[in-house]
């Protein structure tokens, strides 16, 4: 998994942010959440070769977290959504009149 915090007050820090995030998908992670990425690891070796990936990618602002989970405690996480959605009523059928 891979957490970030950087700017985009800028133009150069919006550019940074893209290429960062971009290279991330090129590297096969994908978004779990807006700044969590993560990457399916075959092993904890696998895993060494996409952390110094990343290392070549940071932005020079921001903070970059990793954490190597395993499948088992990535298996345990809990997802909490915001309150139900209230239920949409269906719209009142069309009566046809001959």
């Amino acid at each position: 998994m891979v957490f970030f915090d950087l700017p985009t007050e800028t133009e150069k820090d919006r550019k940074n942010y893209t290429k960062f995030r971009k290279g991330l998908i090129q590297d096969g992670f994908h978004m779990f959440q807006f700044s969590i990425y993560t990457r399916h690891c075959m092993s904890y070796e696998n895993s060494t070769v996409h952390i110094k990936r990343i290392k070549t990618i940071l932005p020079p602002k921001g903070d970059v977290g990793i954490m190597t989970i395993t499948d088992k405690q990535f298996g345990m996480i809990e997802i909490f959504h915001g309150k139900a959605k209230k239920e949409i009523e269906p719209p009142p059928q069309q009566l046809e009149l001959f």
